[in-house]
């Protein structure tokens, strides 16, 4: 459908190099979008390429460090340079230390709040101006249920996720009248290298999950396809601000 073609659009995707990003990645790539893929790790970022260009869509890996101001500026600089434009941007870019808030360090928490939320406002700051020249645009903002609730051992990215959700309403009321939406995925527990991790740390994780999860599985980064055509194209122009859990239903559950 029109709606949600994506042809000739251009899509920044933070983190794009694996994970939900690049589930995000392909779902706009099939639309017919153009993919820069934003990542530290040159290695990673080639692949994904690789697999959004088997899609027939037009990829290009930037690297850069987005909770540097500097090199966000570069950043985007270099994806207009490369496709011509910027239309949508999904800042997925992200990291957790899993520790309980009395061992955690000043300098834990605060590249937690880094890499999570302050990358968000500088990408989107950045990209605004592209957009506006545009007539347009959209964001894309990674939130997480820890929005929602919290965990003994996620002071630093409950927070970092708390925070997205509020920047994101920031952000949609300030530039409505510039045509930009703004919203935010919650997602639940999706199989990723991230998640791996914690189960592997947290004892009885993966039966705790699929106990209170209804679908009765963990996500996959598949599921967030359609979300990303969805929040990106036409078909949700009339929506800003919004915080949508892609959970299974985790957080419904008691």
């Amino acid at each position: 459908m029109d709606l949600f073609d994506l042809t000739g659009k251009v899509a920044v995707v933070t983190g794009g190099n694996g994970g939900i990003g690049l589930g995000m990645a392909r779902g706009m790539a099939r639309a017919g979008a153009a993919i820069a893929v934003v990542g530290r790790n040159k290695e990673k970022s080639a692949k994904a390429v690789s697999d959004l260009e088997s899609l027939g869509a037009h990829a290009v890996a930037v690297e850069a460090d987005v909770s540097d101001e500097a090199a966000v500026a570069a950043m985007v600089e270099s994806v207009v340079g490369q496709l011509g434009a910027i239309h949508i941007l999904v800042n997925n870019a992200g990291t957790n230390i899993r520790k309980r808030p009395e061992d955690l360090a000043a300098d834990e928490w605060h590249q937690v709040l880094d890499a999570n939320l302050t990358s968000a406002f500088l990408c989107s700051k950045a990209c605004y101006p592209e957009m506006k020249k545009t007539g347009g645009g959209k964001v894309l903002n990674n939130g997480s249920m820890l929005s929602i609730f919290g965990t003994p051992w996620g002071p630093a990215y409950g927070a970092s996720k708390g925070g997205m959700v509020q920047l994101t309403k920031s952000l949609a009321a300030a530039w409505a009248e510039d045509n930009i939406q703004v919203n935010c995925f919650l997602p639940g527990w999706i199989d990723t290298d991230l998640t791996r991790r914690a189960r592997q740390q947290i004892d009885g994780l993966h039966d705790r999950v699929l106990g209170r999860t209804p679908a009765g599985r963990w996500g996959d980064i598949a599921d967030f396809e359609g979300l990303a055509v969805f929040l990106a194209s036409r078909a949700s122009d009339y929506i800003t601000g919004t915080a949508i859990p892609v959970d299974g239903g985790f957080s419904m559950s008691g």
